[in-house]
């Protein structure tokens, strides 16, 4: 019988050091070589950033594009949690990891980018309330500590599961294994609220990042310069969500020499377009009403940069996953997917890079061999760390005979972290955040 994901994680029984995390560590060590030589010497030594343009490829990427990237952690918590779809809860918690490391190297990342990097910790104390800036910052805050609490049942179980496992004395193991349970127990009470709260914070900051491309009109380009900045950056965090599980779960599939799950992917994948279309249906629709003040041969770069982001990112992933036999083939589904991710990518390159324009700039930005190196080292962090977590931690979906799954999946309804109660009491927070 064929093999089928179950419910209940396991952790990956492989190496951890392989020639891919080898080749990850050379490549963390040059990058963050330039991330000190930065914190040591200033901005100046390491990055093409100035004056006029203060802010670059560590923004436009390491940042907007990291925390839109990281999206998948709401959408599949709102999707398996809060409207429940329980078969999809076995990619929960790698959907919650990745959003994990996408926030925590995101706010690394901003640390490099920062002037007075010393500073960072000021808006926890120093509150500005009329500054959009101030709220991205404050809900990426509040948010990465609320994914740490959604990522703590996979530690605790890792940790008392190796403390099982592991020879050590009676006095020690009593020690160690009853403050685990007893902060395990205490986790699964207050999960439900974290939930709501991650959902509610992902919302307003992923908004939030294109509200404050609305306090620079001037240096914006009028293709992405729009009112409706802030729904498109919502509706395309929303869009991309998904996209980003099913990369991961394809990605880690064939890291590891697994399965690929395709019997949850494939259904998931069904949903896509329909995120697709409501991005799509707002991002044309605000270009066709603005398309009289618009000059799109004014700076050919930027219309044939906005041209490929909605061809290549929006209408061909859209018309590739409508097909059935796309969904269903790992392959096709992968390009699909990839052309999403690329589409966000692009955009928000296009809204903080291509389609910024300093006024009085006095040459055209570039970034640096030391920016692009320490680009790589973060996104070799990140992969470095999934690996690390899947490695030690129970956060992959283990396998089970066919003829298993449906007890498996009862008994996992069972010992769900959510009852039936707390599903209703977040459905009825998340309608009433809504509204």
């Amino acid at each position: 019988m064929t093999p089928l994901h179950s419910d209940r994680p396991h952790r990956v029984t492989k190496p951890f050091f392989t020639f891919g995390t080898v080749t990850l560590c050379l490549i963390m060590g040059v990058g963050y070589a330039f991330g000190i030589t930065r914190l040591l010497l200033g901005l100046g030594r390491v990055t093409n950033l100035d004056n006029h343009s203060p802010w670059g490829i560590w923004i436009s990427f390491d940042v907007a594009c990291g925390v839109a990237l990281a999206a998948g952690g709401f959408t599949t918590a709102a999707l398996v949690d809060i409207f429940g779809q329980r078969r999809f809860r076995a990619l929960l918690r790698p959907a919650i990891l990745t959003a994990f490391l996408g926030y925590l190297w995101v706010a690394i990342a901003l640390s490099f980018d920062l002037g007075r990097y010393w500073n960072i910790w000021r808006p926890l104390v120093n509150w500005q309330g009329n500054s959009v800036l101030f709220e991205v910052g404050m809900c990426v805050t509040v948010y990465l500590m609320v994914l740490a609490v959604e990522m703590s049942p996979s530690i605790l179980e890792g940790l008392r599961a190796r403390v099982d496992q592991d020879e050590w004395g009676a006095a020690l193991l009593r020690r160690i294994d009853r403050p685990l349970a007893t902060l395990y127990a205490a986790v699964r009470i207050a999960l439900p609220l974290f939930i709501v709260a991650g959902v509610v914070l992902s919302c307003m900051h992923q908004s939030s990042l294109g509200t404050l491309m609305l306090i620079a009109p001037t240096k914006s380009s009028p293709l992405w310069d729009t009112a409706m900045t802030p729904v498109l950056f919502l509706l395309s965090a929303a869009m991309v969500g998904f996209p980003m599980v099913i990369l991961e779960s394809i990605y880690a599939n064939i890291s590891f020499g697994r399965n690929p799950e395709m019997e949850l992917l494939t259904p998931i994948a069904k949903m896509i377009p329909w995120f697709i279309g409501a991005y799509g249906v707002v991002k044309l629709g605000d270009l066709a009403f603005r398309f009289g003040s618009l000059d799109f041969f004014a700076h050919p770069a930027a219309t044939t940069s906005l041209a490929v982001e909605i061809l290549l990112g929006v209408v061909a992933p859209f018309l590739l996953l409508l097909s059935k036999a796309v969904r269903r083939s790992m392959g096709w589904l992968f390009l699909s997917v990839a052309l999403i991710i690329f589409g966000v990518v692009l955009n928000r390159i296009n809204v903080f890079l291509v389609g910024y324009t300093p006024p009085y700039a006095t040459r055209a930005y570039f970034p640096s061999v030391g920016e692009i190196a320490m680009t790589f080292a973060i996104v070799s962090s990140i992969l470095f760390c999934y690996r690390f977590f899947v490695t030690f931690f129970p956060i992959l979906p283990g396998y089970v005979p066919e003829s298993e799954i449906q007890l498996e999946r009862i008994r996992g309804e069972r010992e769900t972290t959510v009852s039936p109660f707390w599903t209703w009491v977040i459905r009825g927070a998340a309608i009433a955040f809504l509204i």
